[in-house]
């Protein structure tokens, strides 16, 4: 008699313990390739918005300063709006593809403008968009992540937006070589576009929402200010306040080896410099959210600590460095080490520790204080460097990590 052979599939494939539940999924990639595409779609207008101001539309500089000073202000409240909508997961997601598909369209049509007020208006409408996903992506990555992964993923998250900005700006140098100007800044449609795609995918792979009533929309500050969490925003203030644009660090740079170099080769050699900030976040991404997986509860509070003590490190170093290329290139690297941890660090602890009805606010919130801490730290760091010296604007953020340090240390202390 000859026996009926058994399926062998459901026998040979185990099911994974609830710890062991894979992180990296098809939601989790679509999400960090949404990331990647986006950052190369809007770093080549940003990288080239420079030379259609001036040498197209014969602005001054004082216009680019105009134009991204008021972009990155509507960018930081849309992103405290967007938190708000994203608190109930439906609405989410029709935000997240929403906000991709603007930012991509309006950051192309910049191509198509034919006086300064336009680029304003379309730069803008592109960063208010830009804004409004930042917190909806955050939460929605975390909808579809087991609970002691968040630090994985948003590593990876983090990874693959680094990657871009090392990409996108290549990317622009190649189109304008062989189309120009214009034809560039309208191409960067394509991988905006296929980042809207690529969300689509990652929600087409995320449950549903079990519930299919609306959240009442609500401004959730309290909440969200409240108990552990709070206490952790508020250290986060403090390094945000600190957290100068990286464009000033490419000054610093240029600025130390022109007498040396010349002004062409040191501001090559300066973004080379920049480029390996970027590799250092990348690298650093990843291995920074595994660590704080690992942990356990402490996990991403220690990672930040890391993070902005690289960064005081690298600051004090930009304070005292001089004209040494290996040098300088030790605070470069020291800084993309501690952004890759800090970013991750920071997204994780906020999936951690903000109830689920809140998330979309508490993501709203961090990206908020990001924001505005940026606008803070590069306008005062400015002023010091213009009215009393490099030195000064330097020691002055080293300060503010100092302080960062100290209320994280707080934040832990309390949370045990």
């Amino acid at each position: 008699m000859t026996e009926t052979p058994r399926p062998a599939v459901a026998a040979e494939q185990p099911v994974p313990a609830p710890g062991e539940e894979p992180w990296l999924t098809p939601g989790v990639r679509g999400i960090g390739a949404a990331s990647f595409l986006a950052d190369v779609g809007h770093e080549i207008p940003t990288a080239l918005l420079p030379s259609l101001l001036t040498s197209t539309l014969g602005a001054p500089a004082a216009a680019l300063g105009a134009i991204e000073g008021a972009s990155d202000a509507l960018a930081g409240a849309a992103r405290f709006g967007g938190g708000v909508l994203a608190d109930d997961p439906a609405r989410r997601r029709k935000v997240a593809v929403g906000g991709y598909t603007t930012t991509a369209v309006l950051g192309a049509a910049t191509a198509g403008a034919t006086a300064v007020w336009q680029v304003g208006v379309l730069r803008a409408a592109a960063w208010t968009a830009r804004g409004l996903r930042v917190p909806a992506r955050n939460a929605l990555l975390a909808d579809i992540v087991p609970a002691g992964k968040y630090g994985r993923a948003y590593g990876f998250e983090r990874m693959m937006d680094n990657l871009g900005a090392i990409f996108g700006p290549l990317l622009a140098l190649g189109l304008v070589a062989w189309l120009g100007v214009k034809w560039a800044i309208g191409l960067s449609v394509i991988p905006g576009l296929l980042a809207a795609a690529a969300i689509v995918y990652a929600i087409r792979h995320t449950p549903r929402p079990s519930s299919r009533a609306k959240t009442p929309l609500r401004i959730r500050v309290k909440p969200v200010l409240s108990g552990e969490l709070g206490r952790l925003l508020g250290a986060v203030a403090a390094f945000e306040v600190g957290n100068v644009a990286a464009t000033l660090l490419i000054l610093r740079a240029a600025d130390l080896l022109e007498p040396d170099h010349g002004h062409d080769t040191a501001t090559v050699i300066a973004l080379g410099l920049y480029t390996a900030y970027n590799v250092a976040a990348t690298a650093a991404s990843v291995p920074a959210g595994h660590l704080a997986d690992r942990l356990g509860r402490r996990g991403p509070v220690l990672v930040l600590t890391a993070g902005v003590a690289a960064f005081a490190a690298a600051y004090a170093l930009f304070a005292v460095s001089g004209a040494v290329i290996a040098v300088l290139a030790v605070p470069f690297v020291l800084a993309g080490f501690g952004i890759g941890a800090v970013e991750t660090a920071q997204h994780t602890a906020v999936a951690n520790l903000a109830p689920e009805g809140l998330r979309g606010s508490a993501f709203g919130m961090l990206a908020t204080v990001q924001s505005l801490g940026n606008l803070a730290a590069s306008a005062i760091a400015g002023i010091l460097w213009s009215a009393v010296s490099p030195q000064a604007a330097f020691i002055y953020l080293t300060a503010w990590m100092l302080l960062a340090l100290a209320g994280l240390a707080t934040a832990a202390r309390r949370s045990e």
